[in-house]
């Protein structure tokens, strides 16, 4: 998998254009596990940038580490699956399984290590800061006597020590667990004695020493260090700490009659999935760790020695200390004017003209308030919801459940299939069943991914659908921390389209004569392919030619491919992706006129939009813009339902296009840049630098202006003078 920039392929003559360069595979494509590592490491080179206040610094270690427990919980297992069981399938770089094993295994290794060196050059950061991440051993002996008390109070009643012997078999380590394991020996006793204990889930991974200084010390030193409350009577001869990650992956068998009940015992399977990776502190005693290799039966490949801290991701606890000075400035989310010009109702300001909220600059609260209204206006009739995640305390759950108890017609597509939210949406089920909604589960093969509420009302003129279609789910947590685009609309043909799109998931009634929307995976990606050959024929005629595009991940070969036909046609292609790019930019003779960023900031970038130029320099108003819930992934495209709708009202337009595509594209103190070796590079920080973010924070939206500010001076962008 080499990254090294290939040469182009000669043209016979100076005056005939050169063919498409002929690459191989790994010099073509990037590699998606790859890709993700790499990702990886651009948020955690955010815990490395000093311009940001340190606890913020630490909660991207922590997100980082989090990242990566499920990199390895999912792609790693998967991975090692298919080489157990001798599938030689090839990814898109060409490599088989173990070959990317071998790959992935060098990189994690140098990114835990650079994790570890993040935490040390933070630890003593805070430490001036008057945050103490403290090892036990420097402390005062004031500040272990109360940490000794606390143990015996607190500790020893939540753990229990276990032999290791044949009349105490091996426990159960589940995912994520830590734990210390103990040689011990005892009087005259010839053998030692092996002991482990657990650290229970609901015990505090850190505890926190009372002070002026804010002095947190990890649960497993305490176990260490007062081993003999533990153990009286025993010499301590070796210790070590260990944390175990589990394959938690859940394959869906077609054949499945009772999704819930599938699920529910798939959950309990995935606690007790195999080790992937056994983690081991530097200092661990020998024959602990002989006994931890043979018992969770790692292979040695799979095994990390750390001299820090396991399990980093625990960190973001410390990052809920009372420090603002620490943190960024506050932010509160703008709610729209204009639906406060018609008093908060939702259904007033949609049916007067569509409206796109961009989260989380603009509040969360619409969308709560779209349903809510929805569930108490008697003059509705029935309300249509996909729910993919929602949270724990969700309100638009309760929204709904309220609209059922009203007597409203009620019905929640509810995906059970969201990776590790399973538990919670079978939780959610249950409760929206017992108010008496229609619970549907979507397709046993396909993901229902799509993000749409569909409310009916009756009104003078006859019945009116109002539709919300959105790039990110109904969760309002990860709304004040995701960017996202909600967009509402009275448009009676996005209302057909979104009924026929719910009869497609409750009845498996396929829609072949949609006016408007597209959907996966009955037509969503010939739609796209439609959409860039038209730029290709514009491009072929002369006429200027682009496309824009926002997504999180772009995998799919077919539609990287379309992609390098566009700009070997000389489409010119601005792509902002922030995870995973299989595609290589800029290479010469395959993609020199496409340009990939990936932008890492304050907030986590997930609305996803297609512009296309239409015969006209981006940006126009002639151009096509869409929203979709869809990555440029196969599972997208190919397994799962998502929804992808055109911007036609104007104001809506020109705010998706000229306000959120070309601030992602103009920024420059967030952004990273794509080479053609598939490397990222980050652009420049200094003095005059564009930061997207901090736009949208200081400028109202165009579509949710209201009146009174319709006149307020927006700072126009424009492409002179990108980076770009």
């Amino acid at each position: 998998m080499s990254t090294e920039t290939p040469s182009r392929v000669a043209a016979n003559d100076a005056d005939t254009p050169a063919e498409p360069a002929i690459l191989a595979p790994r010099d073509r494509y990037t590699n998606r596990e790859l890709s993700w590592l790499s990702f990886n490491r651009r948020v955690l080179a955010e815990s490395e940038n000093e311009r940001y206040p340190l606890l913020e610094r630490l909660r991207f270690l922590s997100i980082s580490a989090s990242n990566l427990d499920e990199f390895t919980m999912v792609r790693i297992a998967g991975l090692e699956g298919q080489v157990q069981r001798g599938i030689e399938t090839q990814a898109i770089d060409g490599a088989s399984p173990r070959q990317q094993l071998e790959a992935i295994r060098d990189q994690l290794l140098t990114l835990e290590e650079r994790q570890q060196k993040s935490l040390e050059t933070l630890r003593t950061a805070l430490f001036d800061e008057g945050i103490m991440l403290a090892p036990i051993d420097r402390l005062a002996q004031d500040q272990l006597d109360w940490l000794g008390e606390y143990f015996e109070s607190d500790i020893l009643p939540l753990i229990t020590p276990q032999a290791i012997d044949p009349s105490h078999p091996f426990p159960f380590v589940a995912n994520k667990g830590i734990g210390v394991i103990f040689r011990l020996k005892r009087g005259r006793r010839k053998a030692d004695l092996i002991e482990m204990v657990l650290i229970p889930s609901g015990a505090p991974r850190f505890v926190r020493v009372p002070g002026e200084k804010a002095i947190y010390v990890a649960i497993e030193q305490l176990v260490t260090r007062f081993a003999g409350q533990l153990f009286p009577g025993f010499k301590v001869l070796g210790d070590g700490v260990f944390r175990v990650i589990r394959d938690s992956d859940i394959e869906v068998e077609e054949e499945a009659e009772d999704l819930v009940r599938f699920f529910r015992t798939a959950i309990q399977r995935r606690r007790r999935g195999r080790t992937v990776l056994l983690e081991l502190d530097e200092e661990c005693d020998e024959t602990a760790e002989v006994l931890l290799r043979e018992q969770l039966e790692v292979e040695e490949a799979m095994i990390v020695k750390s001299d820090g801290m396991l399990g980093l991701a625990d960190l973001a606890v410390i990052c809920n200390e009372p420090r603002p000075d620490l943190k960024f400035e506050p932010f509160s989310p703008r709610y729209p004017e204009r639906i406060l010009e018609h008093d908060g109702d939702c259904f007033a300001a949609i049916r007067e003209k569509d409206i796109v909220i961009h989260h989380p600059f603009e509040s969360f609260d619409v969308v709560v308030d779209f349903l809510r209204q929805a569930a108490r206006d008697p003059a509705v009739m029935s309300i249509k919801q996909t729910l993919y995640r929602a949270g724990d305390q969700s309100p638009v759950i309760a929204a709904l459940i309220e609209a059922a108890l009203a007597g409203k017609a009620v019905t929640a597509v509810v995906e059970l299939k969201a990776r590790f939210d399973e538990e919670r949406n079978i939780h959610w089920a249950s409760e929206l069943e017992r108010a008496g909604v229609q619970v549907i589960y979507g397709f046993t093969e396909w993901k229902t991914h799509a993000k749409v509420s569909l409310v009916v009302r009756r009104e003078e003129d006859g019945y009116r659908t109002y539709c919300h279609f959105g790039t990110g789910n109904y969760h309002p947590i990860n709304a004040k921390i995701y960017t996202d685009l909600s967009f509402f609309t009275a448009d009676p043909a996005l209302g057909r389209d979104a009924a026929k799109m719910f009869n497609f998931i409750t009845g498996y009634i396929e829609p072949d004569d949609l006016e408007r929307i597209a959907l996966s995976p009955i037509g969503l990606q010939e739609t796209l392919f439609e959409l860039i050959d038209a730029e290709i024929a514009n491009a072929h005629a002369g006429k200027p030619a682009g496309i824009w595009v926002k997504l999180n991940s772009v995998t799919y070969k077919p539609m990287i491919d379309k992609l390098y036909e566009a700009s070997q046609a000389g489409v010119e292609i601005h792509m902002v992706v922030r995870g995973i790019c299989s595609l290589r930019a800029g290479l010469p003779g395959v993609s020199d006129n496409i340009r990939v960023k990936s932008i890492i900031g304050r907030f986590l970038e997930h609305s996803r939009v297609w512009a296309f130029a239409n015969g006209k320099a981006l940006p126009s108003r002639q151009a096509k813009v869409y929203l979709t819930s869809a990555d440029a992934m196969s599972r997208n495209l190919m397994r799962r339902v998502e929804v992808m709708v055109p911007i036609t009202n104007k104001t809506v337009h020109d705010q998706v296009l000229g306000q959120v595509m070309l601030a992602n594209i103009l920024d420059t103190e967030q952004s990273w840049q794509l080479g053609p070796d598939g490397q990222y590079h980050r652009l420049r920080q200094e003095e005059g630098g564009f930061n997207c973010h901090q736009y949208f924070m200081s400028n109202p939206s165009l579509s949710g202006r209201g009146a009174a500010l319709a006149d307020h001076e927006v700072p126009r962008l424009t492409l002179r003078g990108s980076s770009q």
